[in-house]
């Protein structure tokens, strides 16, 4: 396998209208998941993909299995809990940021919630040449804790440990989230952590200050949301904790925005995918930003990506033409961009 994730994934519903929880009518059932998500934007981009986790013995879970499947991600490994059961969440149409944004999580004592070292196959998930993890899984029980530092503990053989910081406040029981995901992102080899939630988790202001607080990963990816992403890469400037780094900065890209969910995911599944293919960092950056445009444009969690030869196109513009796309819902399937005046 190129990649293995491992996560939980639920039943997302998502709402007919705008409005509170209170006043929509119904609901459109999709999946949400940050690792599935990742997982299903490789197998898109062509990429072997296996996504390892546990879900109820319900409808609910057949349907994320059998959706994640039709990604053409291998589902193999996912294990099925008789007792309890798939997880899901209701939301509202606004956009996260705001006050008027609600989730409703159904997922305490889910079947992914009991995922351990002794309910997960470890050697499926040091199989790949890269294994993807989140801090949200580090938040679902001790049991997932401990099985994310039985994962990214560094020993002989160990697969390339991507790991996506992805705080949620409201899913850690104490106050020690904030240190267990910088003891966790510490370990890996590449992370992904956004300006903004490094400043609300840690107090770190600005991609240099992040940066000196995780100097161990080869690779740390700061997004900076709307700005752009700064990558620190030390592997341009020798090897082990002091090399040197060099920092890359790209600008994002100029998005008609229909919903912002999913977009840190589907950057992550685009830096991913050219790093596997052994790209610059310039170009993995710009990927990242285009499957996050793909995402952007559609109204849930997964968005088909642009082709690959229509990526590499636009991956390869000089800096001004990058600088003035323009990408509007349905870019992916048009294989054409709009450009700015």
């Amino acid at each position: 396998m190129d990649v293995v994730t491992l996560g939980e994934s639920m039943v997302t519903f998502l709402p007919s209208r705008p409005g509170r929880l209170a006043d929509v009518p119904s609901f459109d059932r999709g999946i949400g998941g940050a690792e599935s998500n990742v997982a299903c934007g490789l197998a898109a981009a062509g990429h072997s993909v296996k996504w390892v986790s546990r879900v109820g013995a319900d409808g609910f879970g057949d349907h994320l299995v059998e959706t994640i499947a039709s990604y053409g991600v291998d589902t193999s490994a996912v294990r099925r809990d008789p007792v309890r059961p798939t997880g899901i969440y209701f939301r509202t149409a606004g956009e996260r940021a705001t006050d008027a944004h609600e989730v409703a999580y159904y997922r305490t004592g889910s079947a992914a919630s009991t995922m351990a070292t002794d309910t997960v196959d470890l050697d499926v998930l040091r199989s790949g040449r890269v294994l993807h993890l989140s801090g949200i899984t580090a938040a679902l029980s001790g049991d997932c804790l401990g099985l994310l530092r039985e994962l990214t503990a560094r020993r002989p053989g160990r697969p390339l440990v991507s790991f996506d910081v992805n705080h949620r406040p409201g899913l850690w029981r104490d106050t020690e989230g904030p240190r267990v995901l910088l003891d966790l992102a510490r370990a890996a080899d590449i992370v992904f952590v956004g300006d903004d939630e490094a400043r609300d988790a840690w107090g770190l202001h600005g991609a240099a200050a992040v940066r000196e607080a995780l100097p161990e990963p080869a690779l740390l990816v700061v997004k900076q949301g709307e700005r752009g992403a700064t990558v620190f890469d030390k592997n341009t400037g020798g090897m082990g904790e002091d090399a040197a780094d060099t920092a890359t900065f790209v600008g994002a890209l100029h998005v008609d925005v229909i919903a912002h969910v999913g977009a840190g995911d589907a950057f992550a599944a685009g830096f991913l995918s050219a790093t596997l293919r052994g790209l610059p960092v310039r170009d993995r950056i710009r990927h990242g930003h285009l499957m996050a445009a793909a995402a952007l444009t559609v109204p849930g969690d997964l968005a088909a990506p642009p082709a690959r030869e229509h990526a590499d196109r636009l991956v390869a513009l000089d800096d001004g033409a990058w600088g003035t796309l323009r990408l509007g819902p349905g870019w992916t399937r048009a294989n054409e961009e709009v450009r700015t005046a």
